[in-house]
């Protein structure tokens, strides 16, 4: 089992303008701004990539989020959130890593492959019950309004940003977060109607 990158202890409630400093000035290359600009968004990157391709894909496609973001850091200009910048190279990766499983062919041998990877999921996490029922509750809302909520609720992306980020109106990014806020009360509410 591959060792397991701890989140770094930086605060992520770093404000965009100090976060998109902290990236200017990690353009020069410097080892110590370079990592404290890693420190200050690893947590949200982490938190997005989870959420947009489950906890089980997190850490590598965090990772290659930042290996993206640190090529090409030095060209980066301020003219938008570092913290924008660097989720919308987040969603890019997740987007080639389905596009690239999409080309693949899924391969098992094991007759038993739902036990024997719930057996390889971690124990005694806190509020890992919590975690895996609100990414099943996230699963069944339709991708572009689950991306929307996942930005502006769980990230914290103001809406305008969020909009720059995938790419339409804020209008229709505060629709679709309503719109997902809704289907998960709806959930939740049948789901304490049933115990």
């Amino acid at each position: 089992m591959p060792p397991v990158t701890p989140i770094p202890s930086t605060p992520s409630w770093l404000s965009d303008e100090q976060v998109t400093a902290l990236a200017l000035a990690a353009r020069a290359g410097a080892p110590d701004t370079v990592e404290a600009f890693a420190r200050a968004v690893y947590p949200d990157v982490l938190r997005f990539v989870a959420h947009l391709a489950g906890t089980h894909a997190a850490e590598d496609l965090t990772q290659e989020t930042f290996v993206r973001a640190l090529l090409a850091l030095p060209r980066f200009a301020g003219r938008s959130s570092a913290r924008t910048w660097l989720l919308s190279i987040a969603r890019r990766v997740v987007i080639d890593r389905f596009r690239s499983a999409a080309r693949r062919p899924l391969l098992a041998d094991l007759t038993d492959w739902q036990s024997a990877a719930e057996r390889r999921q971690p124990l005694g996490l806190p509020g890992r019950e919590d975690g895996v029922a609100l990414a099943d509750l996230l699963s069944r809302v339709p991708r572009e309004r689950r991306e929307a909520f996942v930005l502006t609720q769980l990230v914290g992306v103001p809406y305008g940003e969020a909009a720059e980020l995938i790419g339409c109106p804020v209008g229709t990014v505060r629709s679709r977060v309503a719109r997902a806020r809704s289907q998960l009360i709806a959930s939740l509410t049948a789901a304490d109607r049933a115990a």
